[in-house]
């Protein structure tokens, strides 16, 4: 009678060094590929969003076609919307990318917009008294006190495309999804326990960090909660 084998990867168990230590090159490259799937969609949306909201605060019939347009866009299943976008993309990271910007708009369009509505409107009178113009009056006013409001949509944003990311394995672009669904084919836990738990880490740090900027870029927000 055999005994049973002594390394953890022949055994198949979820917590293996082993795989850690001889997986390292493909557990960093995945990883990156993530953070850069993560990333890139996110800035691509805060860059479109941000006119979006603009637009939809300047005048009040556009509103409702902008908020409408993204949260439709939001309630499409992953699946389907990387299938619509399939014809235009090809089976390439940018299928990826752009399904990840539009399901951004809907949480970033929205906080934004809700941040530059609450600004006072005393507030802007004021800065138009001490001479500031529009675009002065956007800049050094309106959008630092909408800040806190938007940060907390980015964070939520980011938050979610590190989960949706995974999607992409579909693709053969998920970053961590791609060794997540790998590992569930041929049921290798070891690979799928950790590309799972550095998702999840990716998230946590993701949400840490924006937490932090968010708190340094607008410390009145801090001081007021106080």
């Amino acid at each position: 009678m055999t005994a049973p084998p002594d390394d953890c990867l022949a055994r198949n168990e979820w917590l293996c060094g082993a795989y850690l230590s001889s997986r390292r090159q493909i557990l960093w490259e995945a990883t990156l590929q993530h953070l850069q799937l993560t990333v890139v969609p996110v800035l691509l949306g805060l860059l479109i969003a941000v006119p979006l909201a603009l637009a939809a605060r300047r005048w009040h019939w556009a509103a409702g076609p902008v908020l409408g347009i993204t949260t439709v866009l939001y309630t499409v299943p992953s699946l389907a919307l990387f299938s619509l976008l399939l014809p235009v993309y090809g089976l390439s990271a940018a299928l990826v990318v752009a399904g990840l910007v539009l399901y951004s708009l809907t949480l970033l369009v929205r906080n934004i917009l809700a941040g530059l509505r609450a600004v006072p409107e005393e507030t802007r009178q004021a800065a138009r008294g001490m001479g500031y113009g529009p675009l002065r009056l956007l800049l050094t006013v309106e959008l630092p006190l909408a800040l806190p409001a938007a940060m907390a949509g980015l964070r939520i944003a980011t938050v979610s495309a590190v989960s949706l990311v995974t999607i992409g394995a579909i693709v053969g672009h998920g970053g961590l999804g791609n060794l997540i669904y790998a590992g569930m084919n041929t049921f290798f836990k070891a690979q799928v326990l950790t590309a799972s738990v550095l998702c999840v880490l990716i998230a946590v740090v993701a949400d840490l960090l924006l937490l932090g900027l968010g708190r340094l870029l607008a410390p009145w927000a801090r001081e007021r909660r106080t």
